[in-house]
């Protein structure tokens, strides 16, 4: 930093790009492993987001499989995941289009064999040898106005099979398995109005000679219990996670029980916003690989079934996620915090590892980056609250000694969601310019145990809100950021909580809200069936608690509202209704506030289109520019805002 040159917070000049960012990475996930060739999904947003299944075979050579304008993504529950599976080199795949389900067999065009034109969407497939069948959930849309009805439904491999339901009766079902011998199901299950990370039950059935499923019995979960990812080990002995003791650990079903079997403070389950989430495989019938959370770290570790010897596996990774061994490696996606998202090979025994496939080949200077710290900071009633702090980073510049830099508050989406220490091109874009950064894990995320997350439990826009406003305030009396320049951004649930520290707070001067809940009320009356009772728990039940959804509702209570805003929205968000950002955007401009509507076109909850993320993230610096009053380093795209 010698020969730094003295500039001013924000306007420091950066290599890393929204060109950058957009044009040099793809999306990476859905890893699995078919005999030696490994598949995965590149999500591209050159392609419009577009979603390939990819394959590697063993002599490296990568190739797409599904070809345009196939779009590997299945939309039940809306969020999907889960949209495929490679059975002895064929591969069944959801097309987002259409949502019907494709069977592709080498060197063909992929072909139909759900009913075309249906309003069925699948997810999840897996495949039953002994039938020469598919497994799935399967979420059911032909009662228009009504409520989808989801099952477990088993479909053919020919053609124009909408599936023969074998479970059914519950609102929600994930992670059909089928036993090593073909005998047995296994499935979870939960209702209305819980989510899949409050409580779930896992259940067994008798897969009977005509396919269909005899007898079920529930194994363990209930209405306080989650139960994550139920796997068969090679032995036919089912495992699952389960956060019974407060914290999600192993089990295994022995002899009519559940025996725990490495009993941690540590998190070694995920909410399921997806399908398809996976912590933990077998390397053979006596021994699991895993990965679990803890104090705000990712771990791997080898688990002894049968001794119950536990040992940490070190690895130079921050995140892991889907592992698959394959011949003494473990082949699985995984971030560093300056390296991109990478599938690797990882030998176990040697500790060296090979990338297959990088999200980006782009080579940054490290000079450029901000590495994060976990921080610990006080909050209301006597508690704690955590976040990863990125200071200010660019080798070619330092900030003035008179002046400290502005914060950038993040609130990630959910609410029952968290943030790591993973690679974010998006943070760094914020750090390189001379913005801090603060990631906060506010009450209610997930890492720190079931009471950390049901922190937020009828308080969803007071205890998140207060973990951000504590989170900066923190920092700014450590003398570490401007207090005078507080900014705070989120998307989905985070832009909620954006709304509401910018209406019910006076700490930030600025808030941007990427396709953010403004009226609770109207999200509890008109989001999709995944997510249509979530707020019973986050606020209360509804109409009954109508009254706390009105107060907690940012588009109401506009005249407490006193600083700049921003506000980004896809208009074909079937979560969050544009509708919500576009009243917003009235009301604060109606104030006299500085406001800035950006609508994007063909995008949904979340934006896949390169153009729209580089616009979105452009904008949001040249809105803090104007509100902050510091000259950009570099130009970027002007923003239209009322009232400047």
């Amino acid at each position: 930093m010698d020969d730094a040159k003295v500039a001013p917070y924000g306007g420091w000049r950066s290599p890393i790009t929204t060109d950058l960012i957009v044009q040099g990475s793809i999306g990476l996930s859905q890893v699995q492993v078919d005999g030696t060739d490994i598949y995965w999904v590149e999500s591209r947003p050159t392609e419009g987001g577009r979603n390939v299944l990819v394959r590697r075979s063993p002599d490296g050579r990568q190739a797409d499989l599904t070809p345009a304008p196939f779009n590997v993504r299945t939309r039940v529950h809306e969020y999907g995941g889960g949209a495929y599976l490679v059975h002895q080199g064929e591969a069944f795949f959801v097309n987002y289009n259409d949502q019907g389900l494709y069977r592709q067999t080498p060197g063909q065009e992929p072909r139909l064999i759900t009913p075309p034109g249906s309003a069925y969407r699948y997810a999840e497939p897996v495949y039953d040898e002994a039938r020469q069948r598919l497994i799935c959930v399967r979420e059911d849309h032909t009662r228009p106005g009504q409520e989808a009805v989801n099952t477990i439904v088993a479909i053919s491999l020919q053609e124009n099979d909408g599936g023969q339901v074998l479970a059914g009766g519950n609102d929600f079902y994930a992670n059909p398995r089928v036993s090593p011998d073909g005998k047995t199901l296994s499935w979870i299950t939960w209702n209305h109005p819980n989510m899949p990370w409050d409580g779930t039950e896992v259940w067994t059935g008798a897969l009977q000679a005509d396919g269909s499923l005899g007898q079920a019995e529930k194994i363990a979960g209930g209405l306080e219990e989650s139960i994550f990812q139920p796997e068969w080990s090679p032995d036919g002995r089912l495992y699952f996670v389960s956060d019974r003791t407060g914290w999600w650990n192993l089990y295994r079903w022995q002899d009519g029980r559940a025996e725990a079997l490495c009993e941690m403070e540590a998190e070694f389950g995920l909410p399921q916003w997806i399908f398809g989430i996976t912590t933990y495989t077998f390397e053979s019938a006596g021994t699991a690989l895993c990965t679990y959370f803890q104090k705000g770290e990712w771990h791997l570790a080898r688990l002894d079934l049968n001794q119950g010897g536990f040992s940490e596996i070190n690895t130079p990774f921050s995140d892991f996620s889907s592992l698959h061994p394959v011949n003494g490696a473990l082949v699985m996606p995984v971030d560093r915090v300056t390296e991109p998202r990478a599938i690797v090979r990882y030998d176990l025994d040697k500790g060296t590892f090979e990338v297959l496939k990088s999200a980006s080949q782009l080579e940054i200077d490290p000079g450029y980056f901000s590495k994060p710290t976990e921080i610990e900071f006080p909050t209301e009633n006597g508690l704690t609250a955590f976040g990863y702090f990125y200071r200010p980073q660019n080798k070619d510049f330092s900030g003035p000694t008179s002046e400290l830099p502005p914060l950038l508050v993040q609130s990630h989406g959910g609410p029952t969601g968290f943030s790591s220490q993973a690679y974010n091109l998006k943070v760094q874009y914020w750090t390189s310019r001379g913005i801090a950064v603060l990631d906060v894990n506010y009450g209610g995320s997930t890492g720190y145990g079931r009471a950390y997350r049901q922190r937020l439990n009828g308080q969803w826009g007071v205890v998140d809100v207060d973990d951000c406003v504590n989170g900066a305030s923190y920092l700014a009396q450590q003398g570490l950021v401007d207090r005078e320049r507080l900014a705070i951004e989120g998307g989905s649930a985070g832009g909620y909580t954006t709304l509401c520290a910018i209406t019910f707070r006076d700490v930030f001067k600025v808030g941007a809200s990427h396709f953010g809940v403004s009226d609770a009320e109207a999200l509890a009356l008109d989001t999709h069936k995944f997510e249509s009772r979530y707020l019973d728990s986050m606020i209360g039940p509804y109409p009954e608690k109508r009254d706390l959804y009105l107060e907690r509702s940012p588009i109401y209570h506009t005249d407490r509202l006193n600083c700049a805003l921003i506000l980004f929205q896809g208009l074909e968000d079937k979560v969050v209704p544009p509708d919500q950002a576009e009243k917003m955007f009235e009301a604060v401009k109606a104030k006299g506030l500085p406001v800035a509507y950006l609508p994007f076109e063909g995008e949904q909850h979340g934006f896949r289109r390169a153009e729209n993320i580089k616009r979105s993230l452009d904008g949001e610096l040249y809105f803090f520019s104007k509100v902050f009053g510091f000259e950009l380093g570099e130009p970027v795209e002007p923003v239209e805002i009322v009232n400047l």
